[in-house]
């Protein structure tokens, strides 16, 4: 056997060194990279071929507009609020219907995500938003058009020709006997955000109590023509600022005191336009904001120019409105005592007998509460025997006029 120079140079008694094999592949590197490139331009052509998305895959908005429905309904709607335990609520659906006047709701889809918004077109939460907006809130049925001023945002409330909204939208009382007796005023608050809850409030109670109603929902004032036409009076809800907000957000538009006058007088021209036939103003929320002179005189100032009343619903003792008012001898009213901050039969009960017993020590008392359920219950059953005691029930503007004489 013949030994190679390898062989020979192993030392003797060892094994041989193997000869390594080298792996060789069928193709090179770069043959690799070719047959990589080859199957990406494949698939882009043959996306580009059958994919009909002429953006390409670039992130979009698609807008869902939903087709007019002649049955559609407002259903419960967002914020906002009102005194007591559901002053948080205050979700909102626009009625599907986009006649003008009204809201609609589209759908913003978002093409990278699939993320899904619904948002309200029209109206003031719009306006503030930055986002399209529909015609101003229409008319609303009875109305005065005397007692109406055009502004950018809709008609909102006037004197003129010697009458006042406050006395015109005042309900019908008997007011020679008010004079001589002990008076209870109620007022419900925060509605308008919800058709169901708003109602019941408007159909369960009795003409004499006072409903207020907030800016926000779909058409609040389609839920306020029904109120005035079972007689009810109405005031409207100004929400202002709590001293906890933002963390506590009475809604869109919100009078802040950090804004200059003319900025919120704008906002409450915005609130103004959103119904008319309202004989009066309420904050909602508010405590830092009613509090505050250089933000809250302007406020009051235009109401009483406007000729409305300005009822205080009491919620914060610092308020300054009592004394503001005086300097323009509006009607002015302020609430005595919240009937459903614990909402259990057993204590708005002790609540409406605590109302009774104040309205007997001075003459006239005020109650504020929600249109919940149990609330509007326990207050309806209350009424119904109240004048057997020696109380008359009355309107708010009423307990307003008597306060101001007395």
């Amino acid at each position: 056997m013949t030994e190679t120079a390898d062989d020979l140079s192993a030392p003797l008694g060892q094994d041989k060194p193997r000869r390594k094999r080298r792996l060789r592949l069928p193709f090179t590197a770069m043959q690799l990279l070719a047959v990589l490139l080859g199957l990406f331009l494949a698939t882009f052509a043959g996306f580009a071929i059958f994919n009909r998305d002429p953006l390409g895959g670039e992130p979009m908005t698609r807008i869902a507009i939903r087709a007019p429905n002649a049955t559609d309904k407002a259903t419960d709607e967002k914020p906002a609020a009102g005194h007591g335990p559901d002053s948080k609520q205050a979700s909102e659906e626009a009625p599907k219907l986009a006649a003008p006047g009204e809201q609609r709701t589209i759908t913003m889809i978002d093409g990278s995500t699939g993320a899904r918004h619904d948002v309200v077109i029209g109206g003031g939460d719009a306006a503030d938003k930055g986002e399209a907006a529909s015609a101003p809130p229409p008319v609303m049925a009875g109305i005065n058009p005397k007692l109406l001023e055009k502004s950018r945002y809709g008609m909102i409330p006037v004197s003129a020709d010697g009458l006042k909204p406050f006395n015109v939208y005042a309900a019908d009382a008997d007011r020679a006997k008010a004079a001589k007796m002990p008076v209870v005023a109620i007022v419900i608050g925060g509605l308008g955000v919800g058709a169901a809850k708003t109602l019941d409030a408007i159909m369960k109670l009795p003409p004499a109590v006072t409903l207020a109603f907030t800016p926000y929902g779909a058409d609040p004032g389609k839920l306020a023509e029904r109120a005035r036409a079972q007689r009810h009076e109405i005031f409207l809800q100004i929400p202002m600022e709590p001293y906890d907000f933002p963390d506590n957000d009475p809604g869109p538009q919100t009078l802040l005191t950090s804004l200059s006058a003319d900025q919120n007088m704008d906002r409450l021209h915005w609130h103004l336009s959103r119904m008319q036939g309202y004989a009066g103003l309420t904050n909602f929320m508010g405590a830092r904001f009613i509090a505050t002179e250089p933000a809250m005189q302007p406020i009051i100032r235009e109401a009483a120019k406007r000729g409305l009343g300005f009822f205080d619903d009491g919620s914060s003792p610092r308020s300054i409105a009592p004394q503001a008012a005086a300097s323009q001898s509006m009607p002015f009213g302020k609430g005595d005592i919240a009937i459903d901050v614990v909402p259990t039969p057993t204590e708005i009960d002790r609540a409406l007998n605590k109302l009774e017993s104040t309205a007997r020590e001075r003459g006239i008392a005020v109650g504020t509460a929600s249109a919940l359920p149990v609330s509007i219950e326990r207050i309806g059953a209350w009424t119904k025997t109240l004048s057997d005691r020696g109380i008359l029930l009355v309107p708010l503007t009423t307990a307003m006029l008597k306060s101001k004489s007395s």
